[in-house]
């Protein structure tokens, strides 16, 4: 194991300490708010329906380029694959509720000496549902398979955010010979209340409300757990994120995902990896507690650990200037 890298950061601003249930990043969807959103839609209130944006309009402002919607092991995708083309390949991997936008601080730095390959998962941002209705980490993994098989990459680096760093250590194990090194961005993975060992979780019906009603207001509020330093959830950025989760079919595939994920005892295949992995974690993260990091200590094989003091759940999109410059010295460094 090795020693934990020294990170600085000045905390400029926290936002309200919100003391939850230690839990994932669903579970702790499940607020005060949704409680109170409930009592207003079984009393007949409609002002807080939400439906759904068209596809035409989110893709007029969040698709770079039609060729970005690309087929994938029979899914449709909304991919964008920057930088050189025969650099060292890395894979973003975003997590629940989330988009490949998360990455766009971090992509835009990765790509001057790197191949960045970033896709939203099936039934989020601007990938459409599943046909299959298969949200297992299984068909995730399946997923990135066949997308380095189609762009003929043998060998990718990835990075993935809380779920995205589940499916990315998951690969990893699955799939030793094609990865080079594990960026791990507070990672989802072992089990914590709601989400038991073995067991499929159960659905909160105000969890349920939000494929009918989602206001802004109500996502701010949770996504503001996301952050330590609240300032930094622009406008823009709430905007973004609550377009894109209203995005046809998007809500009902968060749910299923949600109701898909049974959790397996995450030693053994964390132990099997043997990628050098850097696990990068905020200090003041409400969503998987910094914590659970020592877990990844004692199963990881060769593993590094950045704190970040001052930070919550989302380094790439609250400090991403600073962040991401230990990223790109791992993955620039040669492996012994």
């Amino acid at each position: 194991m090795k020693p934990r890298i020294q990170f600085r950061y000045a905390k400029v601003c926290s936002g309200p300490r919100i003391e939850l249930a230690e839990g994932t990043q669903m579970n702790r969807l499940l607020s005060l708010g949704l409680i109170t959103l409930a009592a207003f839609l079984l009393s007949g209130c409609s002002a807080f329906y939400t439906p759904d944006k068209s596809r035409a309009e989110l893709e007029a402002k969040y698709l770079n380029h039609p060729s970005d919607l690309v087929e994938v092991a029979e899914t449709l995708l909304h991919v964008r694959d920057e930088g050189p083309k025969d650099a060292q390949t890395v894979i973003l991997l975003h997590g629940v509720g989330s988009h490949l936008q998360t990455w766009d601080e971090w992509a835009s730095a990765l790509e001057q000496d790197f191949r960045i390959i970033r896709f939203d998962l099936p039934g989020a941002g601007l990938s459409p549902p599943a046909a299959t209705d298969d949200y297992t980490d299984t068909r995730a993994v399946a997923i990135i398979t066949a997308l380095l098989d189609e762009r003929g990459i043998e060998r990718t680096a990835l990075i993935g955010n809380s779920l995205g760093g589940r499916i990315a250590w998951t690969f990893a194990a699955r799939y030793p010979e094609r990865t080079d090194k594990l960026v791990l961005v507070s990672p989802d993975g072992f089990a914590s209340p709601g989400f038991e060992y073995e067991t499929q979780p159960r659905v909160p019906f105000a969890l349920r409300l939000i494929e009918y009603s989602l206001p802004q207001w109500l996502l701010r509020r949770n996504l503001a757990l996301a952050f330590s330093d609240t300032s930094k959830m622009s406008r823009a950025r709430v905007q973004r994120y609550h377009d894109l989760i209203r995005a046809p079919g998007v809500r009902r595939a968060l749910l299923d995902r949600m109701r898909q994920t049974v959790l397996q005892p995450p030693e053994p295949l964390l132990a099997s990896i043997t990628a050098p992995v850097l696990l990068v974690w905020g200090e003041d993260d409400r969503i998987i507690p910094f914590d659970n990091s020592t877990d990844y200590e004692a199963a990881l094989r060769d593993v590094t650990v950045l704190p970040l003091p001052g930070i919550g759940h989302l380094p790439q999109e609250e400090a991403p200037t600073e962040t991401v410059r230990p990223v790109i010295e791992f993955l620039s460094a040669r492996s012994d």
